[in-house]
């Protein structure tokens, strides 16, 4: 029996003493956060599973771990040897957890899970399936997390304040536009939950979610003040003074519980899916709880004139970092010793030295050969391989800078590949193309667009399992709803709005051939206007990412003209862009590898 099958049975003991039938441990904190901190990793304590994304399912005979098809062949290695079965989420005949419990939960059953890592709605849904079999949930308890040996504290990382200069607009500004939005909708005051919104609202950054400059925080907002509910120790005197000045005041990170069964009447909006369980049951009875939808009152992905300039300048900078790994790589493959690690390593070394450099934006995706197939595959020690002149290397990676977040993923072409190799690599290519030169009538979604991009796959017969593009934060989270690509609407992602102006999304098609290789081409783009007729608003994207597309990978007979022509154009940016911060040899081969086809 392995430790994680040992813990799960200790678990399982006390379920059987509190006569409960399933608990559920998902991937999340406090806040409904996709990134969480180390105190809150309570599902790979118990499963052994590290990716971001799953839940965790344990009843008396069975124990399950749901996840989406990033995860599958790394969820099926971490959890080989274990009692835990993968469910492949999105997969034919595959139930969701809501459909399994259905199914499963016995007449007069029990539903136990810690309220404060559940969000709201979930826990609606959870409500219906226990009330349909007469049963109960206990949600007051940390249950599982209380075998957690050594378990980490919560983080209290510092503070710190973003300038205007980078935010665009100050925080009292900010302030104004949200209680306009209360007023409007006939609110007394605003319950926010969710880090990034928060971050983003008071002009804050923090560091308790590693690669996520958050800070963990409760907002209370009414119409004269705010109430910021964090660990105060982690503010200094400057950053106090300054937002007592703005009207914010700080209170006890755990008071919000409190406060909110101390409400007396009035209507509270919140956003059910970004307020947990528990702080939605310790709302008074006596006050009028109205559901907004989080983007219409936090508009932090439609990115100001000021948040655009500097993701267009940063993302030169960091684009120039991409090229010297490139030129670094290509022209030492095979000469001198370079392993997945190292590799990455080298390229955070070259991110660090940018000035505005805060932190990586997560962790650095370096995959050779199969290890490319795993699309969140993260090379450690133990599964750390030598680079050889032959094959691929997929890079996907990004930084976390003053000036905005960074994500963009390249293949490299390391020595000889297969025509197979070469003819997804050029299909990808023109997919991520096909995508960022789309122009299309406002009104569109992802949902509407992803075709462009998934459609030349397709056409051989293959997917890939994800979204081809996710919304991306300003110095937040590198993942941001409500704007992404996808074929098909995933509820959980949120990612299916109306395409504004304005939103950052990364375009990233791939082809993932497991045991043999991976593919992925990956730049950010910003939604954009562009004309207007008889016909309504047309909009179109601007690239912000410049680095170039490894050409030893291009087959042309894959290709049209079209295709050629807009291969040709973006490299011809490319070298304009990015040439003028390179020394004489890289600038020399930058040329070639940005050359016409």
């Amino acid at each position: 029996m392995n430790q994680f099958t040992e813990r799960i049975e200790k678990l399982r003991e006390v379920m059987a003493e509190k006569n409960i039938d399933f608990y559920l441990i998902p991937t999340a904190d406090d806040h409904s956060s996709e990134y969480v901190s180390d105190y809150y990793k309570v599902r790979n304590y118990f499963a052994g599973f590290t990716g971001s994304a799953g839940s965790l399912l344990i009843g008396r005979e069975m124990a399950g771990l749901w996840t989406d098809g990033r995860y599958y062949i790394q969820a099926e290695r971490q959890l080989e040897g274990s009692c835990v079965s993968l469910f492949r989420m999105g997969s034919d005949g595959v139930p969701m957890i809501t459909d399994y419990l259905k199914a499963h939960l016995p007449e007069g059953g029990t539903l136990a899970f810690d309220g404060q890592v559940i969000d709201r709605t979930q826990g609606q849904d959870y409500e219906k399936i226990v009330e349909a079999v007469h049963g109960r949930i206990l949600w007051d308890k940390d249950m599982a997390g209380q075998f957690w040996e050594d378990r980490p504290e919560r983080s209290c990382a510092p503070v710190f304040e973003l300038e205007e200069k980078y935010s665009g607009k100050s925080r009292k500004e900010k302030f104004a536009e949200l209680r306009r939005f209360m007023d409007a909708k006939g609110g007394d005051r605003v319950l926010l939950a969710s880090l990034e919104d928060i971050a983003w609202l008071t002009n804050l950054r923090g560091g308790d979610v590693t690669h996520t400059p958050v800070f963990l925080a409760f907002a209370l907002i009414d119409r004269e003040r705010v109430g910021l509910y964090v660990y105060e120790s982690a503010f200094s005197e400057e950053v106090r003074a300054h937002l007592m000045e703005d009207g914010v005041a700080l209170k006890s990170y755990m008071d919000i519980y409190r406060d909110l069964e101390g409400l007396d009447g009035g209507c509270l909006l919140y956003d059910g899916t970004k307020v947990n369980y528990a702080l939605a049951r310790s709302v008074s009875e006596k006050v009028q709880v109205l559901p907004v939808d989080i983007n219409k009152m936090i508009p932090k992905s439609i990115k100001n004139e000021t948040e655009l300039q500097n993701l267009r300048d940063i993302h030169i900078k960091d684009g120039v970092a991409m090229t010297k790994f490139m030129y670094w790589l290509k022209t030492n493959i095979g000469k001198i010793d370079i392993t997945e690690m190292s590799a990455s390593d080298y390229l955070w070394e070259l991110r660090k030295n940018i000035d505005t450099y805060l932190d990586l934006s997560f962790d650095t995706i370096s995959a050779y050969r199969e290890h490319g197939a795993m699309m969140h595959y993260r090379a450690v020690p133990e599964t750390d391989v030598a680079l050889e002149p032959a094959d691929m290397l997929l890079v996907d990676s990004g930084g976390q800078y003053y000036e905005g977040t960074t994500d963009v993923t390249r293949t490299f072409i390391l020595g000889p590949v297969s025509d197979e190799m070469k003819k997804h690599f050029t299909l990808v290519c023109k997919s991520m193309l096909n995508l960022a030169n789309a122009k299309f009538l406002y009104g569109c979604s992802g949902y509407n667009l992803d075709i462009l991009a998934r459609g030349p796959l397709w056409n051989l017969g293959i997917d890939y399992r994800c979204g081809t593009g996710h919304g991306v934060g300003y110095l937040l989270s590198v993942h941001e709803a409500p704007n992404g690509f996808r074929w098909k609407k995933v509820p959980e992602r949120n990612d299916s709005a109306i395409l504004e102006a304005g939103n950052v999304t990364s375009d990233e098609p791939g082809v993932y051939m497991e045991g043999n290789y991976g593919i992925r081409t990956e730049n950010e783009i910003v939604c954009v206007r562009d004309e207007k007729n008889e016909y309504g608003q047309f909009m179109k994207f601007e690239t912000l990412t410049w680095v170039p597309i490894d050409l030893d990978g291009i087959d042309p007979q894959w290709l049209n003209p079209e295709d050629i022509r807009q291969l040709n154009v973006y490299h011809e940016q490319v070298y304009e862009k990015i040439s003028p911060y390179l020394n004489r040899d890289e600038k020399e081969w930058l040329a070639r590898y940005t050359r016409a086809i």
